[in-house]
């Protein structure tokens, strides 16, 4: 006997997407729970005395495949997954049940929420199903045998009659479709536990599961057993009316895993249907929960009529809107009506527990203000508190991302708004429009205190930056200078080509950062101010133009202007000697002399009057090693009155010469930002 349909065609629009390739093996076992459950009623016996087996069968193995097969748990737990058998004691397939299992569509244990059509998710990921089931008939014992797949159908059943048989139906899944094997869980654990999850309801509902085993050869694993590694407490029932339908709840408190997050799990047709996350959708709701004994992840299912009503037939979605409006609002009920109404019970219900969370979040967005991102700390008042509940976990990334989406709304908001400040509005008298100018005068205010103390984090960063790069490596080596050279100022640059905050000039001298031209490691030739012809690189050049001079030259028209030579080196390099190419002084001395000896304009192009006398300001970044010292002795330098530098003035080449170690760079520029920092309340030590 086959199908009355069009089988082939059914299948084709029966939806089962890829990663749902366990879904028959579910639909299978809930036809177990619903054989016992119909046993249990007809013979008076309790279903949790009646049991369900599923045997997991896999590919045949050779030895070498085993030796390289690594698995978690179980020898066989990584070899391929071709089956399944679903074993239990229920009422069986006896004439009612499979005329109903032949007819697709068939409305026998619609009270149940069968609609007829689970097995059809069997052809979908398996090739062949495979039945034997011995049932009571009429007081003897009967064995019928069929099988069921896409080409012909349910096959004429084969009825014996045997003796000394026990109830039993067997269910096989044969030939799992690779697509599906591919996408599903392949260890034995795994699999347990996905089913749990399936069927979680059943073990929470009041009416209890039958008892359920899953079996990997030798391996085997009580769904009883994992259910109690599962929960942290018994569930809590509950229930909410929505435009006057009913839908039970049951609140779950289960042990948190990596994979588990705060959700709600829609039932229907007596089968899980469909999760939807609410991480954050509550206050404090993120990451795991503590009830004071145990950490716990909260879980709420929901059932209804409504949802049985309104479940698809392949039971993967529900046909309900996402959200009801217009004049469907009022008896129209839509996802986003229940999950509203659920939020509110599950609010009460862990209310307790949010405490702590709630706690931690405050403490965590504090901390990061004032130790990190201080540029928020004028625009934390305009947010609303229950915008800034956020995972403790949270990385300073992501939480940065969060305080910058407010800043920017905030700023949106007030460019918006100043278009329009300046004129009232219509019927608006003089104290409204006093006020809503000082509303938005407070608004920009706090948007410039938040620019001034990103500024100054900024700088506080770049010092932490280069106090590090300065340190001895766990290799017992030291940065190279281009790394220190690039906090300062990125390589092979001209100040035309960065944005002001991308240069760190004020790390030596606050007035590099007013200049008409400044190059960085880039060659003498190359550069638009001079006619030099070598291809010398100095770390950095800097000319410094003034156009109103206080001092008047000859040409009243003509600018003042001077050149800073920076040399940096690795730090503690210690084989400094005569001769440009060693000692560091004589480079930028050399450097200085090169650019004189070539006709200097300012970056306009404009002329400087005496270029080859143009002052000259050297400066050399590095550790005052033992070869440095005798560098600056023979450059007759003078030590600084706090031993970490030297300094002097070369008549010859008419030069102003500083040596500063690194030390003394970090500490100098602490101590020119150390009330900045201060004011933010960051550590400048």
């Amino acid at each position: 006997m086959s199908v009355k349909t069009n089988l082939h065609g059914r299948l084709r629009n029966t939806p089962l997407p890829v990663n749902q390739g366990l879904m028959p093996l579910f639909e299978a076992v809930v036809n177990s729970i619903h054989s016992i459950e119909e046993y249990g009623e007809k013979n008076g016996r309790n279903i949790r005395d009646r049991s369900i087996v599923i045997d997991i069968a896999r590919k045949t193995q050779t030895v070498a495949d085993l030796d390289d097969t690594k698995t978690k748990r179980g020898v066989n737990a990584q070899s391929e997954i071709t089956g399944f058998k679903i074993t239990d004691n229920g009422i069986g397939f006896n004439d009612d049940n499979y005329q109903s299992f032949e007819t697709l569509d068939s409305e026998y244990k619609i009270d149940k929420g069968c609609r007829g059509v689970g097995r059809l998710l069997w052809l979908k990921a398996f090739d062949t199903v495979s039945v034997v089931s011995i049932f009571k008939n009429h007081r003897k014992m009967t064995k019928r045998t069929f099988t069921f797949d896409a080409h012909s159908g349910v096959s004429d059943p084969i009825d014996e009659t045997v003796s000394n048989s026990e109830i039993k139906t067997i269910v096989t899944l044969n030939g799992f479709h690779k697509d599906y094997r591919k996408a599903s869980s392949k260890t034995t654990y795994k699999i347990a536990e996905s089913l749990l999850e399936h069927c979680l309801w059943y073990f929470v509902r009041e009416r209890g599961v039958p008892k359920i085993v899953i079996r990997d050869k030798e391996e085997s694993i009580s769904l009883d057993d994992l259910y109690e590694e599962y929960m942290t407490a018994s569930a809590v029932p509950d229930s909410i009316t929505i435009k006057e339908q009913k839908f039970d709840l049951i609140h779950i408190k289960s042990k948190p895993s990596s994979n588990k997050v705060h959700s709600i799990s829609y039932i229907a047709a007596s089968r899980f249907v469909k999760e939807e996350s609410i991480e954050k959708s509550i206050p404090g709701l993120y990451g795991k929960l503590n009830d004071g004994t145990n950490d716990f992840i909260y879980k709420c299912y929901i059932s209804s009529e409504f949802l049985d009503e309104r479940v698809r037939p392949e039971r993967t979605g529900l046909d309900i809107v996402d959200n009801s409006e217009g004049l469907i609002s009022e008896f129209e009920i839509s996802y986003k009506d229940i999950k509203e109404a659920v939020l509110k019970k599950t609010e009460k219900f862990l209310k307790s527990y949010l405490e702590d969370n709630l706690n931690a979040s405050k403490e965590r967005v504090n901390n990061f203000v004032e130790t990190k991102a201080p540029r928020y700390r004028p625009i934390m008042s305009r947010i609303p508190e229950n915008k800034l509940n956020v995972d403790p976990n949270i990385s300073d990334k992501d939480l940065d991302l969060i305080l910058h989406k407010y800043l920017y709304e905030i700023e949106k908001d007030v460019i918006d708004r100043g278009h329009s400040i300046m004129v009232p509005e219509a019927h608006e008298d003089s104290e409204e429009y006093q006020k809503r100018l000082q509303n938005y005068l407070g608004d920009v205010e706090d948007i410039k205190k938040s620019d001034l103390a990103n500024y100054v984090s900024h700088r506080k960063v770049i010092l932490d930056l280069l106090e590090a790069s300065i340190q001895r490596r766990e290799d017992g080596k030291y940065a190279r200078e281009e790394l220190i050279h690039d906090l300062i100022m990125p390589m092979q640059k001209e100040s035309n080509e960065l944005r002001f905050d991308e240069m760190n000039l004020w790390l030596l001298d606050e007035k590099l950062a007013f200049h008409n031209y400044l190059a960085s490691d880039k060659t003498l030739n190359s550069m638009s101010i001079t006619d030099s012809k070598s291809t010398k690189e100095p770390d950095l050049l800097a000319l410094h133009v003034r156009d109103n001079p206080i001092l008047v030259s000859e040409d009243n028209n003509s600018p003042l202007a001077s050149m800073v030579v920076v040399e940096i080196k690795r730090p503690m390099r210690n084989n400094m000697k005569s001769g440009e190419k060693d000692d560091p002084i004589e480079q930028a001395l050399g450097y200085l002399n090169r650019i004189r000896n070539g006709k200097v304009t300012t970056a306009q192009g404009r002329h400087i009057p005496n270029a080859n006398r143009l002052p000259g300001f050297c400066y050399i970044v590095a550790d005052l090693t033992d070869t440095l010292v005798y560098r600056c002795k023979m450059s007759n330098l003078t030590p600084t009155d706090d031993g970490m530098g030297y300094f002097g003035f070369n008549k010859e080449f008419e030069a102003y010469i500083e040596v500063i170690s690194f030390d003394k760079l970090v500490q100098s520029a602490k101590e020119r930002n150390r009330a900045f920092f201060d004011k933010l309340g960051l550590p400048a030590t």
